[in-house]
């Protein structure tokens, strides 16, 4: 399928679950706008993709309302509109909640929740004068089910938020004809995770094994062209989420 007059907004797309998603989307033809904080690393990033003119990198930091704005500024005038925001950039700590520092916690809040919500605003606005768009948050499946063995109180607080906020925003902008979804993945191999980790978090999964960052793009990619599936939130979590 070519896509080609279609753009998508990637945060966080210099490693990881974000550049997988931007190899996917420009696979299927679209123009991928990536942000990140590191300059050097999405232009690591560019030289990876070699989309050539299909790729544009925009540097901020994500929990700054003007860092957000700047994206969606250049991404229009480069390629005329945006037509999917794909919320991707966070971090993730698993330890006890009394251990984490005021710092820390003002950390999660920027990357994982204002970095969230300000793009999100921006998509908002843009899509809903355009009458079209799809919004993808990618948030966490300890977000709709936290794990005993698995201490991450601020990750399931803000994700679990999110999600929430997903179903909230999908109703608001629906007589705009923009639809407002989720992808709440499991553990995913990343360079987050060692490789001789993975079998031992697979065995948190019901399926056994964690995912690949192709089976959350697939995810992805089926929300970015549906048009009638809107305030959902897709577990893609090896059946994690369905309880023990």
């Amino acid at each position: 399928m070519s896509k080609s007059d279609q753009t998508v907004v990637i945060t966080g797309a210099t490693s990881g679950i974000g550049l997988g998603l931007a190899e996917a989307f420009l696979k299927q033809g679209y123009n991928v706008v990536g942000t990140g904080r590191s300059t050097e690393r999405l232009q690591a990033a560019a030289a990876q993709l070699n989309a050539g003119d299909r790729f544009l990198g925009v540097a901020g930091d994500g929990g700054k309302p003007e860092s957000a704005r700047k994206v969606f500024e250049q991404a229009i005038a480069k390629y005329g509109k945006v037509d999917v925001l794909v919320n991707n950039a966070g971090i993730f700590t698993a330890k006890p909640f009394v251990q984490f520092t005021p710092e820390e916690v003002e950390e999660q809040i920027s990357t994982n929740l204002k970095g969230v919500l300000y793009p999100l605003q921006e998509a908002a606005k843009h899509m809903s004068e355009r009458k079209q768009g799809k919004i993808i948050n990618i948030t966490a499946s300890l977000g709709m089910q936290p794990a005993g063995n698995v201490p991450a109180l601020l990750a399931v607080a803000i994700k679990g938020g999110i999600n929430q906020a997903t179903r909230a925003l999908a109703l608001e902008l629906a007589p705009y004809g923009v639809t407002v979804n989720a992808v709440a993945p499991g553990v995913v191999a990343t360079p987050m995770h060692a490789p001789e980790s993975h079998a031992a978090l697979g065995q948190m999964h019901p399926l056994g094994r964690i995912a690949k960052i192709s089976e959350v793009a697939d995810a992805v990619l089926y929300l970015a062209k549906s048009d009638y599936v809107t305030g959902t939130v897709m577990p893609v979590d090896g059946g994690f989420s369905a309880g023990k």
